[in-house]
C-alpha cells in the first residue's frame, strides 16, 4: 500500500512539473532533479508489476507541450525524447549495450552539442516549407508556423529535396537577445525573465505573432523525422552535410568517432568549448551514425535505443547574499527571493535566486550576509546549493521569516498544511497591479495596449485600486503618465470602452477567482447563462458543471459571498459591462448546436480556431479538447491529427468546414 501511495504521489508531482516545463515554460526544479523523480517512479512501477494507469504513466510517455489556442498537427514520424545520463559510467554502459548488438565490428557514433531550447519539426513538401510544429506529445504538436515564419534561417524552398521531409531541430534564444529583452523590461520597471530557454519557449507559444517577431529567435537543425523516399539519407553525418548544403543552420562542432573512449573525449572537448558559445547548451547528444544500425537497435515507447543525451555538470559559483526580499503573487502568496551580488553563471549575470518558501530557508540555514554556493540547474534555474559556513559573519542570526514579513508591514499567515505564506489583505499595490494586469490581458478582457507599465503607474498614482476603476479613468489621468500622448490616451480609452461588450466568460475569467481558468469560465456561462446566476449557485449545483470539482466549487461559492467582491461586481454592473443578461439564453435555446460537443482538429480553409470556437458557442455548442464517445462532431481540416483517427475508430460524425457552415445556416465560402 505504501508503494502504491508513493507511486501515485510521484505521478502527480511529475505531472505538475511537466505542466510547468512544457506548457508554462516556468520549471521549478532542475532536469537532474526531475530525472531522479522519474527514475524512482520507474523503479517502483517495475517492482509493483502491472498497475492501473501504467500506460499513461510519465515513465511511458513524452511530455506534452500543446496549448489551447493552437491547431494540433500530426507528425508523420513520431517525435521522441532522449534518455538522459549525468555520469561517465552510464554513458559507457550505453555505448557497451549498443556495441554488443554488433559483435563483428565497432560502430561509429556522432557527437553533437545539445542546445537548450524548444524542440521543433519543420515540414517540407517537394522542397517547399509548409509548417513548423512543436513536439507536443510526440504524436502531434502545436502548429507554430506563424510565430516562426519571419526567421530568415528557415528557407521557403530547398533545392533537390525529397518529396516529403520533416527536419527536426531546436528553437533557442542567444544570451545577447535575452539580455536585451531583460534590459528593456528593467527600464519599464518589469520583472526580468528567468533564462533564455524559458523565454524562447514562451515566445513560440505567443498568440500574438507581432509580439513573437519582436523577439529574435534562432533555430538549429540536426535530424530528420519522416522522409519520402525513405532511402534519401543513409546516416546522421549525411544529414548534417545535406543541411549545410541547403545552407540551413546546424549545431557546431559535430564529431564522428568510433569507440567509447573517443566518444568521451569528444564530449569533454564540447564541455570546454561551450563556455564561449553565444547560446545556452546543457549537454552532448550521442547517436549511432548508420541509419540501418539505428533501425536494428530499435526504440522504446518514448526514446530511441541508439541515442542518449549526456548532461554536463551544472556550472557553479560563489557570491554574497545581500538580502532576502519577498515577491507578492496575484493570489497573495509570498515567495522569498535572494538578492545577490551579480555573478556570471552559464552565460548570464545572476543577481537573484528564488528561495521557494520558509522551510527551504530554514533547511539550508540561509541568512543575509552569507556567502552562498550557486548553480544554474540544467543551465536554467539559479538555485542556492548551500552556505559557505566558514565565511559566515560573526554574530549572524537565523533568518526569521515571520518577523521579516512583519518588519515589511505585510500582514500574512501561513496556510495550514502548506509551505506558503499568504497575505491576509488582498490590497497591496503589487497585488492590485497583478489583478488588473490579468483582467486587462488578451486572454481575459483583451484591453489592447493596457500593459504592466501603464498599470503600475496608475496604481502608484492611486488612480486604480480595483478593476472597476478602469471604467472611471479620464483622458487627463492617462496624459499624466510617462510616454502617453493624446493619441495613445484616446486609443486606451476606446479599448476600455469596447471591453464592456466582451463575452461574459471573459469577465468571469478576468475576475481572477482562484482556480477558474478560461475553459471553466466558458462552461459556467454555458450552464448558468449569466454571471448573476453563477454567483447565486450553491456548491452542489456548481459541481454539476463539467470540470468543476468540490475544491473549485467551494472557491467559486466563497468568492461571490465576500463583501468586497459583491461590491466590485456592483461597480462593474453599473459601469455597463456585459454580465450575460438575456444574452446566451435565447441563443442557447434556439442554436442549431444546442447541447452538442465538438472537437476541432487540423487547419480549416478560411476559419481560425478562435473563429470556429466562437461560432460553435454562439450556436449553443461547446468545444472540448479530446475525442470520446460523448463527442457529437469532429470538425476536421487539413493535417488533422490523432483526434481524427480516434473519431473514425469510435464512429463519431466527422465534418469539414463546408458541412459545419451548413449546419449553422451560413453560406459556404
Amino acid at each position: 500500500m505504501e508503494h502504491l501511495q508513493r507511486i501515485e504521489s510521484l505521478r502527480a508531482e511529475i505531472a505538475r512539473h511537466d505542466a510547468l516545463y512544457y506548457k508554462q515554460a516556468q520549471p521549478e526544479i532542475s532536469d537532474q532533479a526531475y530525472d531522479l523523480l522519474k527514475r524512482e517512479l520507474a523503479e517502483l512501477e517495475e517492482q509493483s508489476g502491472e498497475l492501473p494507469g501504467l500506460y499513461d504513466s510519465p515513465t511511458q510517455v513524452v511530455g506534452d507541450d500543446r496549448l489551447d489556442g493552437f491547431v494540433s498537427c500530426r507528425h508523420r514520424r513520431r517525435m521522441m525524447s532522449l534518455d538522459n545520463t549525468y555520469s561517465e559510467a552510464d554513458l559507457r554502459a550505453f555505448a557497451a549495450r549498443v556495441e554488443k548488438l554488433f559483435d563483428s565490428f565497432s560502430p561509429c557514433f556522432v557527437v553533437e552539442p545539445k542546445l537548450d531550447g524548444v524542440a521543433v519539426s519543420l515540414t517540407f513538401e517537394k522542397g517547399r516549407f509548409i509548417r513548423a510544429v512543436t513536439r507536443g506529445n510526440g504524436v502531434e504538436g502545436d502548429d507554430i508556423t506563424t510565430n516562426l515564419s519571419h526567421l530568415e534561417e528557415i528557407h521557403q524552398q530547398l533545392p533537390d529535396a525529397p518529396d516529403w521531409l520533416e527536419i527536426r531541430g531546436e528553437i533557442y534564444m542567444t544570451y545577447a537577445e535575452f539580455e536585451r529583452i531583460n534590459r528593456e523590461r528593467e527600464q519599464a520597471n518589469l520583472p526580468r525573465y528567468a533564462n533564455p530557454r524559458n523565454l524562447a519557449a514562451g515566445t513560440v507559444k505567443l498568440l500574438d505573432p507581432r509580439e513573437a517577431r519582436a523577439r529574435k529567435l534562432c533555430i538549429s537543425l540536426y535530424g530528420i523525422g519522416y522522409c519520402e523516399p525513405a532511402q534519401f539519407f543513409h546516416s546522421q553525418m549525411e544529414v548534417h552535410q545535406k543541411l549545410k548544403q541547403w545552407q540551413l543552420p546546424v549545431p557546431e562542432p559535430v564529431r564522428e568517432v568510433r569507440g567509447v573512449d573517443s566518444v568521451w573525449q569528444a564530449i569533454n572537448e564540447l564541455d570546454a568549448l561551450r563556455k564561449d558559445f553565444p547560446y545556452p547548451t546543457d549537454g552532448a547528444v550521442v547517436k549511432l551514425n548508420d541509419f540501418k544500425l539505428q533501425q536494428e537497435a530499435g526504440e522504446t515507447a518514448k526514446s530511441p535505443r541508439w541515442a542518449i543525451a549526456y548532461k554536463f555538470e551544472a556550472e557553479r559559483a560563489e557570491t554574497l547574499l545581500r538580502a532576502i526580499s519577498v515577491q507578492v503573487g496575484r493570489t497573495g502568496v509570498l515567495t522569498p527571493v535572494a538578492i545577490l551580488d551579480p555573478v556570471p553563471l552559464s552565460g548570464t549575470m545572476v543577481a537573484r535566486a528564488t528561495l521557494h518558501n520558509e522551510d527551504e530557508i530554514r533547511r539550508k540555514d540561509i541568512r543575509p550576509g552569507d556567502t552562498v554556493r550557486l548553480q544554474k540547474a540544467g543551465e536554467i534555474i539559479p538555485q542556492i546549493l548551500s552556505v559557505c559556513l566558514d565565511k559566515r559573519p560573526i554574530g549572524s542570526q537565523p533568518f526569521d521569516f515571520a518577523a521579516h514579513l512583519q518588519a515589511l508591514g505585510l500582514e500574512a499567515e501561513r496556510v495550514p498544511g502548506e509551505a506558503v505564506w499568504r497575505l491576509r489583505s488582498q490590497n497591496t499595490a503589487d497585488q492590485i497591479g497583478r489583478r488588473i494586469e490579468h483582467f486587462a490581458s488578451r486572454v481575459a478582457m483583451d484591453i489592447d495596449g493596457f500593459g504592466p507599465a501603464i498599470v503600475q503607474q496608475l496604481v502608484a498614482h492611486q488612480l486604480l485600486s480595483n478593476v472597476a476603476d478602469l471604467y472611471r479613468l479620464q483622458k487627463a489621468d492617462l496624459l499624466g503618465l510617462d510616454k502617453i500622448a493624446e493619441k495613445s490616451a484616446n486609443n486606451l480609452l476606446a479599448a476600455i470602452e469596447a471591453s464592456k461588450q466582451a463575452e461574459p466568460w471573459r469577465l468571469l475569467f478576468g475576475l481572477g477567482i482562484p482556480h477558474v481558468g478560461a475553459r471553466t469560465a466558458k462552461e459556467l456561462l454555458r450552464e448558468f447563462h449569466t454571471i448573476e446566476t453563477v454567483s447565486e449557485a450553491d456548491e452542489e449545483t456548481l459541481e454539476k458543471v463539467e470540470g468543476v470539482g468540490s475544491i473549485l466549487a467551494q472557491s467559486i461559492h466563497t468568492y461571490f459571498r465576500e463583501p468586497e467582491n459583491v461590491e466590485l461586481l456592483t461597480q462593474l454592473r453599473q459601469a455597463g459591462l456585459n454580465f450575460g443578461s438575456g444574452m446566451p439564453g435565447s441563443q442557447r435555446l434556439s442554436g442549431p448546436l444546442l447541447g452538442k460537443s465538438l472537437v476541432l482538429t487540423g487547419t480549416l480553409p478560411t476559419l481560425t480556431r478562435d473563429q470556429a470556437t466562437g461560432m460553435i458557442e454562439a450556436a449553443g455548442g461547446r468545444v472540448i479538447s479530446s475525442v470520446s464517445a460523448k463527442t457529437d462532431y469532429v470538425l476536421a481540416g487539413a493535417s488533422a491529427g490523432s483526434k481524427l483517427a480516434k473519431a473514425e475508430k469510435l464512429g463519431i460524425a466527422i465534418i469539414d468546414e463546408a458541412h459545419f457552415r451548413a449546419l449553422l445556416g451560413f453560406p459556404a465560402q
